[in-house]
């Protein structure tokens, strides 16, 4: 299966920068057809995604045929019960979070990230206030040129849906929820969270 540009995988360079250790658990939620997935194989020791679309999972395995550390789950990411137990150094999270309720996402990505893992999230926020509608029309021709130049795509039957937090409710839930998060507002329509969880007391 062949790679492919869109305004999400602009953003897989950081969150393959995000991977800690070469020996990381890594999970990858609404992995899709796999491609984050067969990129963080080879800089983690065991990757793991989980998407809803069993089409799109049928599709990430046969990516990943041929990668033995990882494993392409169909199942909710909050009520899958293969995750019972587990946990991970790094949870990557691109263009999903909006698909799931705000908190409850990411209470449930706290509590299966390992105390000092980190959380990477490319997320899409909902214009509601004058800011996000002024930034959101600036940003329209250039990023339509980009997408032009590098011919963005995508799998088929993709899943899509629209966004219904703000940026700024996003922020506020974020804070309470994962303390010292970082929220910001990022090319392409997108935003970028990241958290790192803090590590246990010595």
């Amino acid at each position: 299966m062949t790679d492919y540009w869109n305004h999400n995988t602009a953003f897989h360079p950081e969150a393959l920068a995000a991977v800690p250790t070469r020996n990381s658990d890594v999970l990858d939620i609404g992995c899709g057809d796999g491609l984050l997935l067969q990129k963080l194989a080879p800089r983690a020791g065991r990757v793991t995604g989980i998407d809803p679309d069993a089409s799109a999972i049928s599709q990430a395995r046969r990516r990943l045929a041929d990668t033995p550390n990882s494993r392409a789950i169909v199942g909710d990411f909050l009520t899958s019960p293969e995750l019972d137990g587990q946990s991970f150094d790094l949870i990557t999270c691109v263009a999903t979070l909006h698909h799931m309720p705000l908190g409850s996402a990411l209470e449930r990505m706290e509590q299966v990230l390992k105390p000092g893992g980190r959380l990477y999230v490319v997320g899409l926020s909902a214009n509601k206030s004058t800011q996000d509608w002024i930034i959101s029309g600036a940003l329209l021709l250039p990023i339509r040129l980009m997408s032009n130049l590098r011919r963005e795509s995508g799998y088929a039957d993709m899943t899509t849906a629209r966004p219904s937090e703000s940026l700024t409710e996003i922020r506020r839930v974020a804070a309470t929820v994962l303390p010292d998060s970082r929220v910001r507002r990022r090319f392409y329509y997108r935003y970028t969270l990241t958290w790192t969880k803090p590590a246990l007391p010595v």
